[in-house]
């Protein structure tokens, strides 16, 4: 780790005592994250496609490891969204300057922006519209926040036509106070004999472009969430079936690249897409399970979180992410693999308690064992008791996971002893599809059933069958 720029400290700054000075008024190169071009070909592909980004990141708090561990996430969403990375560098400082994030100074110093080629800043935060302008006025490359990067990730993986208008809600939500005009597109409309007025109907103050810009915006923030209200009605309905025949509602949730897609193909052999990549899969893909008594359940996949997700994005997928607030079970995935594992269990909580899932059953799950460090694995299991620990790639643990989600299930508390006709066999099958079949024996009247039962199947086999059916609560 080397400094790179180094300057005379802020003497007026009241945290400097609290502070190495030389880290405080220093740039730190993050080693390691240059994207690696693999051949020749990958190299003109890139030249043609890729952006060319610098990463900047303010180290404000926590460790200095907990800092460059977030900017190499960066890195990896930026290579996701499609650029190429150059360096990346953190700013040491008490706070984030107010003004252009790494503070006017630094920000005149990054003239590695321009050595090395680079036509776009990331920076490892939200900024805010008057941030963003200051810097760009600065490094005069365009600069993009975290927010918009992952906000571009999600346009570009959204494949639904309700995930696709979630993204757009959460990149117009973002873009309304961030409206800029330049030159004469901010201009106020011409009337009178003005040339190229707009003659009688437009004289007076008129409108200017932004405005109509904003104006625009808005209109179109109105239609898509009427929109996409509409779109969730579907969902809801079928909630509400599953809620009147009693089945289970378990959710995968996690942060992005756990193996929730993976766990969810092995649980169920889904077949939905898996890949090594942040944000693979966006849209919520709803699987039936069994329990290994052959209970059935239904599984839900849905979207990764991240540290410092949008808010944005939080509330244009509030609809998709109901599912989760009415679940009776939350399967949390952790990454074993990654590097800060409670980091990620932290953020994925945040996020869960944001839309109001945090009184939901949650059953911890350690994905990746088989790659993950033995002392890491030690420390999870110390820090979340009742926690499992698994690998989806090579099947390890998968059973006690199996019995562990059986027994998180909240309990059919209704149990039958009934003789069903042979005529009624489609009682019969809904005690195995929604219930749990203690035994069964077939005898000259029918066959004779003991099994737990939702309490709208128990009424309707006393309705159906009187006084065959003996009742135990």
């Amino acid at each position: 780790m080397s400094t790179v720029f180094d300057e005379q400290p802020d003497l007026g700054d009241p945290d400097l005592p609290s502070m190495d000075l030389e880290d405080r008024h220093a740039l730190r190169r993050v080693a390691g994250l240059s994207t690696e071009l693999q051949d020749i070909s990958e190299v003109e592909y890139r030249e043609l496609r890729l952006e060319r980004v610098v990463l900047i990141g303010v180290w404000a708090e926590g460790s200095l490891a907990s800092a460059e561990n977030s900017l190499r996430e960066l890195s990896r969403l930026a290579e996701t969204a499609g650029s190429e990375v150059l360096e990346g560098l953190i700013q040491r400082r008490s706070r984030v300057d107010a003004a252009t994030y790494v503070g006017s100074g630094k920000a005149r110093e990054l003239d590695i922006v321009a050595a090395a080629g680079a036509d776009t800043v990331i920076c490892d935060g939200e900024l805010t519209p008057s941030q963003l302008r200051r810097l760009e006025s600065v490094v005069q490359v365009k600069v993009v926040d975290r927010t918009a990067l992952i906000l571009d990730i999600f346009a570009q993986h959204a494949r639904s036509r309700e995930g696709k208008a979630q993204v757009e809600l959460a990149q117009l939500q973002y873009m309304l106070p961030r409206l800029r005009g330049w030159g004469g597109s901010l201009s106020r409309q011409a009337g009178g004999r003005v040339a190229g007025g707009g003659g009688i109907g437009t004289r007076g103050p008129g409108e200017t472009k932004l405005e109509t810009d904003r104006r625009r915006l808005r209109t179109r923030i109105s239609r898509l969430q009427k929109d996409i209200t509409g779109m969730s009605t579907g969902r809801r309905v079928q909630r509400g079936q599953r809620r009147r025949r009693d089945v289970p509602s378990v959710v995968i949730a996690g942060y992005t690249n756990a193996g929730k897609s993976s766990l969810l193909n092995v649980l169920t052999g889904a077949g939905v897409l898996v890949e090594d990549a942040l944000f693979a899969t966006l849209d919520p893909a709803v699987r039936r399970a069994e329990t290994p008594s052959g209970r059935a359940f239904t599984l839900t996949d849905t979207v990764g979180f991240v540290r410092h997700l949008p808010h944005q994005l939080v509330d244009a997928f509030r609809s998709t992410l109901e599912e989760t607030a009415e679940a009776d079970l939350i399967v949390h995935v952790v990454d074993g693999s990654d590097a800060e594992p409670e980091a990620q269990i932290a953020a994925v909580r945040g996020v869960l308690a944001e839309i109001g899932a945090g009184h939901v059953p949650e059953l911890v799950v350690v994905n990746k064992i088989d790659s993950a460090d033995p002392v890491v694995l030690q420390g999870l299991r110390a820090r979340e008791p009742g926690s499992l620990s698994i690998s989806a790639k090579t099947g390890a643990g998968l059973a006690a996971l199996r019995d562990a989600i059986e027994a998180a299930l909240p309990r059919l508390d209704v149990q039958v002893k009934v003789t069903v006709p042979y005529s009624r066999g489609d009682l019969v099958a809904r005690a195995h599809a929604e219930g749990e079949v203690l035994a069964t024996e077939h005898v000259a009247d029918g066959t004779r059933l003991e099994a737990r039962v939702p309490p709208a199947l128990a009424a309707q086999l006393g309705a159906v069958l009187d006084d065959r059916v003996q009742v135990q609560a």
